[in-house]
C-alpha cells in the first residue's frame, strides 16, 4: 500500500485525529511503572514480561525483579537459574523467555559496553529480540521507533478506518498516522485506545473514546474485527442508541426530540419513539452527559457542559 493509499484510508484532517487521541491519552492514562522510565533494560524487561501475561500481573513481577537485577549488569551477572526460577515462580509463561532476556543482558554488557543499541534494526541483534520489542524498546526509550502494530492496534484501524485486514495495510495506515518524532507517546497512546476503549467488548463512550467522531464502526454500530470473529451484542444495544445520542448532540448545540430520534435509530416515530427516547436521555441525564428541558411544550436535550 502507497503513501497515498494510506492516506486514502484515513479521514481527511489527519492532524486532528492524531491531536484528539495524544490529548486524551495525556489526560487519563493507566499508571503501569514501565510508562515512568525511558531506560532501554526496564522497558526490555517489561516488554518481555508482558508477552501474552495478564498486565496486573506483569505489574507485580516488574517491581520485583528490578528490586532483584535493578541494571543490566547485575541480569547479566546474575545466575541464569535464579533468573528462570524467578520467571516460573511469579508465572510469566515460558521459561525460555527468562533465558533469553539473561542472555540479552550478556550481550549488552559484553559487546556493546553497557549501552543498548537504539535502532529497532540493531535492537533485533539481541537475543529473543524479535521485530515488535525490538520497536517497543526503540519507540519507549529513545524515541526512536516506527509505529507499533499489535492485536489491539489492528482492532482499532480495522473498526476506526475500515482498514482490510492485512498485515501489510495496517502497517502502512499505522506509519503513516505516526507522527514524526513522537513514537513514544504515539505508541502508548493507540495500544491504551485499544486496551481500555477498543476492547473485544467496546466501552467507547464509558472510556471517551477520542475518535467516536471519524470511528466507522461508532457510526454503524459494527464492531467485529480480526480478532472479534462475530457481531457482538452491542449491535442494537441500548448503549449503541446512547452513543448516537451523545455523537448526534456534539454535532449541535442542541436537539428536539423530533430532531434527534431519527439520528439515533431509523424507526422512531409515534407517542411510543418519543417515551422511549425520554427514558434514553433520562439516563445520559443521570450519568451527567446530558441536559434535558421543557420548553414551549417541547422536551430539548443538549450535551452537559
Amino acid at each position: 500500500m502507497s503513501e497515498a493509499e494510506a492516506a486514502d484510508c484515513l479521514p481527511e484532517d489527519t492532524d486532528a485525529i492524531r491531536d484528539a487521541l495524544v490529548s486524551w491519552y495525556e489526560a487519563d492514562h493507566r499508571d503501569f511503572p514501565w510508562r515512568n522510565t525511558d531506560d532501554a533494560y526496564e522497558i526490555l524487561v517489561s516488554e518481555v514480561m508482558s508477552q501474552q501475561t495478564q498486565l496486573e500481573r506483569v505489574r507485580e513481577a516488574f517491581d520485583g525483579f528490578l528490586n532483584k537485577w535493578p541494571t543490566v549488569h547485575d541480569l547479566a551477572a546474575a545466575s541464569r537459574g535464579d533468573v528462570v526460577a524467578f520467571w516460573t515462580g511469579h508465572s510469566l509463561g515460558y521459561n525460555n523467555r527468562a533465558r533469553y532476556l539473561h542472555e540479552a543482558a550478556e550481550q549488552v554488557v559484553e559487546e556493546y559496553d553497557g549501552a543498548f543499541p537504539e535502532s529497532p534494526a540493531e535492537l533485533q541483534e539481541l537475543m529473543g529480540v524479535g521485530p515488535y520489542t525490538a520497536n517497543a524498546v526503540a519507540s519507549f526509550a529513545f524515541n526512536n521507533g516506527n509505529a507499533v502494530v499489535d492485536t489491539n492496534v489492528k482492532r482499532v484501524l480495522y473498526r476506526a478506518f475500515s482498514v482490510p485486514d492485512d498485515d501489510a495495510a495496517f502497517e502502512d495506515v499505522a506509519g503513516f498516522l505516526l507522527p514524526d518524532g513522537e513514537s513514544r507517546v504515539w505508541n502508548n497512546a493507540i495500544m491504551e485506545l485499544g486496551g481500555v476503549a477498543c476492547e473485544k467488548v467496546p466501552s467507547c463512550d464509558e472510556a471517551g473514546c477520542p475518535w467516536r467522531e471519524w470511528c466507522d464502526a461508532y457510526e454503524s454500530g459494527d464492531f467485529t474485527a480480526p480478532d472479534v470473529p462475530t457481531q457482538p451484542s452491542f449491535e442494537g444495544s441500548r448503549r449503541q442508541k446512547r452513543g448516537r445520542v451523545i455523537a448526534a448532540l456534539s454535532e449541535h448545540d442542541e436537539l428536539s426530540l423530533s430532531q434527534l430520534g431519527p439520528k439515533v435509530r431509523v424507526d422512531y416515530g409515534g407517542d411510543t419513539g418519543a417515551e422511549w427516547l425520554r427514558n434514553l436521555l433520562g439516563d445520559l441525564e443521570a450519568d451527567g452527559l446530558v441536559a434535558v428541558e421543557e420548553r414551549d411544550g417541547e422536551t430539548v436535550a443538549r450535551l452537559q457542559s
